[in-house]
Parts: C-alpha cells; sequence; structure tokens
C-alpha cells in the first residue's frame, strides 16, 4: 500500500504562495492555474526531526530569536545536494520575494546553511552537509 505524506501550509494567498514556490523556487506541481483551492507540489520525500524549541530558535538567529509572535517552532528544511545550491536557493528566495532570516554560512556541524521565511512568514532551513547522501528518491538518508 502507498503511503502519502503531506505538509500543509495554510497560506494568506494561494496565487502568491504558488507563484513563490512554483514560479519562484521552481518546485514542480501539475497546477496550472493560479489560485485552485489546493495546490500539492512534488517532493522526493521528508524526514521527521526533534530539536529543542530554544535552540532552534537560537539557530535562526542567536541575538534576535524569533518567539511567540510568528514563531510556532517548526522549521522546514530544504537540503541540497551542494554547498554553492544554497546561495542559489537563497538567491531564488530574494528573487521570488521572501524574506532571508539569515545569511549562508559555514555552521559548527561541518555543513552550510542559511534561513529564511516565505510569503507567510513561515521559516525555512536551506542546508547543505558534508555528509549528506541521498536515495534514489531523492530522500536524505542518515
Amino acid at each position: 500500500m502507498n503511503k502519502i505524506t503531506c505538509i500543509c501550509l495554510g497560506v494568506r494567498s494561494m496565487e502568491k504562495a504558488i507563484r513563490f514556490y512554483r514560479d519562484g523556487l521552481g518546485f514542480q506541481t501539475e497546477c496550472t492555474e493560479n489560485n485552485p483551492a489546493v495546490c500539492f507540489f512534488n517532493t522526493p520525500g521528508t524526514k521527521f526531526e526533534l530539536y529543542p524549541l530554544d535552540l532552534l530558535a537560537k539557530d535562526i538567529s542567536e541575538k534576535n530569536p524569533p518567539q511567540g509572535h510568528g514563531f510556532g517552532g517548526i522549521t522546514l528544511t530544504y537540503n541540497v545536494d551542494r554547498k554553492e545550491d544554497v546561495d542559489k536557493v537563497i538567491e531564488l528566495v530574494k528573487q521570488a520575494g521572501g524574506t532571508i532570516v539569515k545569511e549562508p554560512h559555514n555552521v559548527f556541524w561541518g555543513g552550510y546553511h542559511a534561513y529564511f521565511s516565505d510569503l507567510d512568514g513561515y521559516y525555512w532551513e536551506v542546508a547543505w552537509g558534508p555528509d549528506f547522501q541521498f536515495d534514489n528518491n531523492g530522500l536524505l538518508k542518515f
């Protein structure tokens, strides 16, 4: 039996969100309309991660960690194959109208990452790691 895992984001404007993800970031979808009732994007898979809330907030911004309003303790992660892809994704986000929360930089665990928020304020991490490996379906392997 096939199982489908879906992460659903509630958005304020379908049209703006579709332009951001489909046209701006290049996420694959069969949606051709700009304002459908619902739109699904094809992703190779997801992982579920637990991380202490206070540390996650500090990882996003050590000097001004998000708290309460606008930050629910959840980030989505866009894992990439190559270090330079982090910079490329951040450029796409800038062009698509997203907000860069933390510019790309090297991190303590040996990787390279950045944070952005989409048009509805959802936080995304763009991450590359020297030991990241992906299976045939594009799913990050641990």
